[in-house]
């Protein structure tokens, strides 16, 4: 058998127990590193969750912001239209078959309150369906008419150029260019300027007012010009005209000019608006005084003939007035004016617009009137006029009553011509100058200066030229100038002083019972007054001897 030991504790050693307790701290050295390496182990994986989940967010931050908001509003709207869409679907189908079935007995009726708010909300979506479709239908053009206050744009206005003013004044040469040449060929038309093309447009105008196709021929010649036109505008050389079109050469506009050259320009510019604005104001003036009973003869004439038109056209037919009309209208245009403008005593008879147009007096000569009127009461000439003798009526022409050859005579606004001038009571002022020109007397001879310059206003009779002084004194009326036509021996226009620009604004005369001609300067419309004393110093110098000599 074998032998066995006894056993015995590591305690009964000696030097055990210090051996025991490096076991035992070994132990708890193997025990604490594998609960630190746990625990470690345990916030690694923690962090690493809490990355992820942070992560996480801000990819569904950036996923929220990269969506687009309206079209998930607009996905929205889709699903809720869609949604009404089936439900009125369905509210028609149960309709339907509510209808295809037979009648059941009456359910349990709901409450009113729950009725009333099904109906409401019914007629909220009708109603905004029914705004929604005006809205896309008529919304435009409801937009149109917008009430919206109207806008008080101030237009700047450009300062005066010489330039600039040239420029609006060949614009409005070239513009009115058209109107001018189809005037000059109506007139050429009743003229008979071309005697063939009269008488073919004459023949077609009546031809055609006879079957009553005046109008629709009119409207064809409207069309017709219209095409041409049109053709004109597309390059083609198209041009007619009974009368010859008379184009004036272009100057091209200089760029540099002188302070003179400028002066001058605005003068010749200013002259010609100037005569412009006055034949517009004279024909202004005349229709506004022949509406408003100014001068009572003419206006009731034209009152009466208001009248007549409209009895007949409340008796006739259109029709028949229509036919009357055109055949009226061709006749007056074609050979009644032919004959007034050929005969011009026979127009002067018998052209009752002519002779109205004529009588009807401008703003200005009614003026004169009052003036002329006022000024005789002041002075007493509203006496008994003496008896005239034989030798005088034998001078008054035949048909004239005595109002007439009374209103024959002119008077100024210090008085009757022929008082001031001490002429005779046929001597008058010419129709061009029934107003004077106004201008500044130059005398020469004279050394004082009172008696050197005198202001005043210029006129032109048949056989002599009449200053009048403008002063207030009473020695005026000796400083009055009568010349006769038949004593002047030269006439010429005259620059009073060299360094203006211009060909200047006076008019040299020269007579035997002067030593230096007589100057008339600072006058505006100097080319009028001389080419009306020129012709009538011509006209009287033909009929007595031969003309003195007359430089330009």
């Amino acid at each position: 058998m074998a032998a066995t030991l006894p056993t015995q504790s590591y305690s009964s050693f000696p030097g055990t127990d210090r051996l025991q307790r490096r076991m035992d701290l070994c132990k708890m050295e193997d025990l604490t590193v594998d609960s630190f390496e746990f625990l470690y182990s345990g916030a690694v994986d923690k962090i690493k969750s809490h990355k992820s989940n942070l992560n996480l967010k801000e990819e569904l931050r950036k996923l929220r912001e990269e969506t687009n908001v309206d079209s998930l509003r607009q996905e929205l709207d889709k699903e809720r239209t869609k949604r009404i869409d089936l439900e009125q679907k369905m509210n028609e189908v149960l309709k339907s078959r509510l209808e295809d079935s037979p009648p059941q007995p009456p359910r349990k009726q709901q409450s009113p309150s729950n009725n009333g708010t099904a109906e409401k909300q019914q007629k909220e979506v009708w109603s905004s369906r029914l705004q929604k479709w005006l809205h896309e239908r008529f919304g435009v053009y409801i937009e149109d008419f917008r009430f919206q206050p109207e806008e008080s744009t101030v237009e700047t206005e450009e300062p005066l150029s010489a330039k600039r003013l040239t420029e609006n004044m060949r614009r409005l040469k070239r513009g009115a260019r058209p109107v001018t040449n189809f005037l000059r060929n109506l007139s050429a038309l009743s003229n008979w300027h071309s005697v063939y093309t009269s008488a073919i447009a004459f023949i077609i105008y009546m031809n055609a007012a006879w079957h009553g196709w005046a109008i629709p021929m009119l409207l064809f010649l409207a069309i017709l010009r219209l095409s041409l036109n049109y053709l004109i505008a597309r390059g083609w050389r198209i041009q007619w005209s009974i009368v010859p079109e008379v184009f004036e050469p272009m100057e091209p506009p200089k760029e540099d000019l002188t302070v003179s050259e400028k002066f001058q320009l605005v003068l010749d510019v200013a002259q010609k608006a100037q005569n412009l604005f006055g034949k517009m104001s004279d024909v202004l003036e005349k229709i506004k005084n022949l509406f408003m009973w100014v001068q009572p003869e003419s206006t009731r004439k034209l009152y009466i003939c208001l009248w007549m038109a409209f009895i007949t056209s409340c008796v006739m037919p259109y029709k028949l007035m229509g036919f009357m009309m055109g055949l009226y209208a061709g006749i007056k245009f074609f050979i009644i004016d032919f004959l007034f403008k050929s005969c011009p005593k026979l127009r002067d008879k018998y052209d009752t617009p002519h002779i109205v147009w004529n009588s009807l007096p401008t703003d200005p000569q009614l003026k004169e009137r009052t003036n002329a009127t006022v000024s005789r009461r002041l002075s007493g000439i509203e006496k008994v006029q003496p008896v005239v003798s034989r030798s005088s009526l034998a001078t008054v022409p035949c048909g004239l009553s005595r109002e007439e050859e009374t209103g024959r005579s002119h008077s100024t606004k210090k008085g009757a011509f022929h008082e001031i001038f001490s002429l005779s009571e046929l001597e008058r002022p010419l129709p061009v100058c029934e107003n004077g020109w106004r201008c500044c007397l130059i005398n020469r001879d004279r050394k004082m200066p009172t008696d050197y310059i005198r202001n005043g206003v210029l006129y032109v009779t048949e056989s002599y030229l009449c200053f009048e002084s403008s002063s207030s004194r009473s020695s005026a009326s000796k400083k009055n100038k009568v010349i006769k036509l038949v004593d002047i021996t030269d006439i010429q226009k005259y620059k009073v002083l060299s360094v203006l620009p211009g060909s200047g604004m006076g008019i040299s005369i020269a007579t035997p019972s002067t030593q230096k001609p007589l100057v008339f300067g600072a006058m505006i419309h100097r080319d009028e007054a001389f080419e009306a004393i020129f012709t009538q110093y011509m006209k009287i110098m033909t009929t007595t001897k031969p003309p003195a000599s007359a430089e330009l």
